[in-house]
């Protein structure tokens, strides 16, 4: 099972795996990391892909069950902040976006912009870029604004693009789609990082997270292969094609540097 934002890049790992390894066949189930892991425990699926660690309560479900699991992470991701094109705010804290989607600032002179309102728009409750966007930028707490919603990536850049004023919340691999990338800031005074490569592999970009395979220690071998060859140098290659940041090979960058100073 995969979460849908990384189905894509599964779906092209599966294809290469089965090339090179005919007599191979995978079935690819889209859920939630939550739901992965459920099912992963529950023998019901023999690798469960997440964009989060596993929690808490699974470890020590993991633990009550003696059930034993190996995560292996194969790439990282990001929550980027998108803008309709044409508002001129260039950067925000984390703080700021909060503020957004918590309705306390509803018009972007509140930034530096235009006296125009904000349109927020968010993704579905319960999906993992949203769990993430609320544990990283929220705080834990709940979304309150008068919201547009979406139900993935590609909607929320269809919706930011086509509305004024408009700002949404998508995975790295949207982050150059029509919609405007906002640099990000962890705290007001600190530098304020656009979601490139190199920002998320070093983790400078503050709103990042591990993507992972996990699978059960004595489960089916074919699943191990898979994370064997996802982590090898030709499955790296799709990770990167497919617009994450790859983990398990060397990754070269250009030279880049954060952007100082206030909005």
């Amino acid at each position: 099972m995969c979460p849908d934002e990384v189905s894509g890049l599964i779906e092209k790992e599966r294809e290469a795996f089965e090339t090179l390894y005919p007599e191979a066949s995978f079935q690819l189930v889209r859920g939630t990391s939550a739901e992965g892991i459920r099912r992963l425990f529950g023998a019901d699926a023999d690798l469960a892909v997440t964009t989060r660690d596993l929690s808490i309560d699974e470890r020590a479900a993991a633990v009550r069950g003696k059930l034993g699991v190996d995560g292996y992470g194969f790439a990282r991701d990001a929550i980027v902040v998108v803008v309709n094109p044409a508002v001129t705010v260039e950067n925000m804290t984390i703080e700021d976006v909060r503020r957004v989607y918590d309705a306390r600032a509803k018009r972007w002179d509140a930034f530096g912009g235009p006296v125009t309102d904000i349109v927020p728009v968010v993704q579905k409750a319960g999906g993992d870029v949203t769990e993430a966007f609320v544990l990283q930028v929220m705080a834990g707490s709940p979304i309150t604004a008068n919201s547009v919603y979406a139900s993935n990536d590609s909607e929320v850049v269809a919706e930011v693009t086509s509305r004024p004023g408009a700002i949404g919340y998508v995975s790295l691999a949207w982050a150059e789609r029509g919609a405007k990338t906002i640099r990000i800031s962890g705290l007001a005074g600190l530098p304020y990082w656009k979601p490139d490569l190199e920002a998320v592999y070093d983790s400078d970009y503050p709103l990042t997270r591990p993507v992972s395979m996990v699978v059960r220690s004595t489960g089916h071998p074919l699943a191990n292969g898979f994370v064997t060859f996802v982590s090898s140098h030709d499955g790296q290659q799709i990770v990167k094609e497919s617009g994450l940041v790859p983990t398990t090979v060397p990754v070269r960058f250009v030279r880049r540097s954060p952007m100082q100073g206030d909005h």
